[in-house]
């Protein structure tokens, strides 16, 4: 059985999916006749992992998937399978375990190359289309794959039916389920606190991720075992990376991590579920420190979330893109012209309480951020700010916007429904309890036999 030969996406439901369905590439969805086709062509299987508001999807999406030459090679070499990972956690899993398996490090975009009976062989994340990066170019590594297949296509399959043993016992789950005792969580914990930046929060080095497991776990390890240092840690990192540019200070919510050690320069994509845990943690760290700042974030992040993450039913979208107009961060970055020309006689008064930066390696407009004294003075001094970041947010509506990936999955917006609840509970806000509780009427509307889909 063969599919035919063109892209097939455009009827898929995935947004990332629709993203590349006008690709000159052959495309096919993650399906049983996908798999078929290929032992019917007797070719390995090109399979390629990623997800909407990936800022390095998008480019080797531009170099490579997008190119006439690049696709051709794609065509008559391989089967090529599109998998958008927020759809598909499953089959995500199981090829970056592969990957991690082989001993390298995994991310996305995801390639990989399988057998046509889907077992992985070899893999790597980007490849650019030509050779740099100390990376191969993807035409390069596509001829040598295919080389390899005819040429040793036995080694091969022997190293692919012991890479996918592997990969079958590490995610057999066989371990027992076990309580969280006091013992395990003080190990988890002085594991974590080894790895922890005292200076600028979260844990030492680059790339800085906010990191809500870890962070989670320092937060019982005080609760249970009164560790006053793991509480301070999560507050310093909490405090580091809400003034950093990772947080829109402009529009409120937060992106997906930073690419330096100093939370100044993310990869501008916003995901639903970051901003869920950033809610959950800043409502947790305002109950035990009083702190009037995560209040204002709190404020700031549900403002940004019921303004441009809500789709029909009152659920919320997956995701925000990195990119718009072709160019990372342009939505949300300024230059001082732009303050100027939308501030007028007010742009001192901004300039106190915020700062514009390009370090090196940047190549777009710099960031906003603040220092730690502008934080602590914006908190006192927010209402009279409020109306020039309401004229900034007014200037920005007008750019192009960043994708919207308006998916609904099950698990974020539960996190977010929760997230929601806790914080009109906590801050008195039954708009917010509305918001939560129309969402989860809109998904629990969903159930089939009892369950709910992802």
């Amino acid at each position: 059985m063969t599919l035919p030969a063109q892209n097939l996406l455009a009827e898929e439901a995935s947004p990332y999916l629709q993203q590349h369905s006008g690709n000159p590439v052959h495309w096919r969805a993650w399906s049983p006749a996908s798999l078929e086709e290929a032992k019917a062509l007797d070719r390995p299987i090109l399979l390629s992992v990623g997800y909407a508001a990936c800022h390095w999807c998008h480019v080797m999406a531009h170099e490579s998937f997008e190119n006439d030459g690049v696709a051709a090679v794609m065509n008559r070499l391989f089967v090529n399978i599109k998998v958008d990972r927020e759809e598909r956690p499953d089959i995500d899993q199981i090829y970056m375990a592969a990957l991690s398996s082989m001993g390298e490090q995994g991310g996305w975009p995801l390639t990989m190359f399988l057998t046509p009976d889907g077992k992985p062989f070899w893999g790597g994340t980007y490849f650019p289309r030509e050779p740099r990066y100390g990376r191969p170019g993807f035409v390069q590594v596509m001829e040598a794959v295919d080389k390899a297949w005819r040429e040793k296509r036995a080694s091969l399959n022997q190293s692919a039916d012991g890479l996918t043993t592997h990969v079958e016992a590490r995610l057999a789950g066989s371990h027992a389920r076990t309580v969280l005792d006091r013992a395990t969580l003080a190990e988890l914990a002085k594991g974590i606190d080894g790895m922890i930046d005292r200076d600028l929060g979260g844990l030492r080095g680059a790339p800085k991720f906010p990191n809500a497991p870890f962070m989670q776990t320092l937060w019982l390890s005080w609760l249970r075992d009164g560790n006053a240092a793991h509480r301070d840690d999560v507050l310093n990192s909490l405090e580091q990376m809400l003034r950093g540019g990772i947080y829109d200070h402009i529009g409120g919510g937060l992106s997906r991590y930073s690419t330096d050690a100093e939370w100044l320069v993310p990869h501008f994509e916003k995901m639903l579920y970051d901003n869920a845990q950033l809610l959950r943690f800043c409502n947790w760290a305002y109950a035990a420190s009083g702190n009037e700042l995560f209040r204002v974030r709190i404020e700031e992040t549900i403002g940004w979330l019921l303004r441009e993450m809500r789709v029909d039913g009152g659920a919320f979208a997956a995701s925000l893109d990195a990119d718009s107009d072709g160019e990372e961060g342009l939505f949300y970055t300024w230059n001082r012209d732009e303050i100027e020309a939308a501030l007028g006689d007010d742009t001192a008064l901004f300039f106190k309480h915020f700062t514009l930066s390009s370090p090196h390696g940047w190549e777009g407009k710099p960031v906003v951020h603040q220092t730690l004294s502008q934080q602590s003075q914006y908190v006192i001094h927010r209402e009279e700010i409020s109306a020039l970041k309401a004229k900034l947010l007014a200037v920005r509506e007008e750019r192009v916007r960043p994708g919207l990936d308006a998916k609904t999955l099950i698990d974020w917006n539960g996190q977010m429904i929760a997230a929601l609840a806790e914080a009109g509970r906590a801050l008195a806000r039954p708009d917010w309890i509305d918001a939560a509780a129309k969402a989860f009427a809109y998904i629990s509307s969903g159930s089939r036999d009892g369950r709910l889909p992802h």
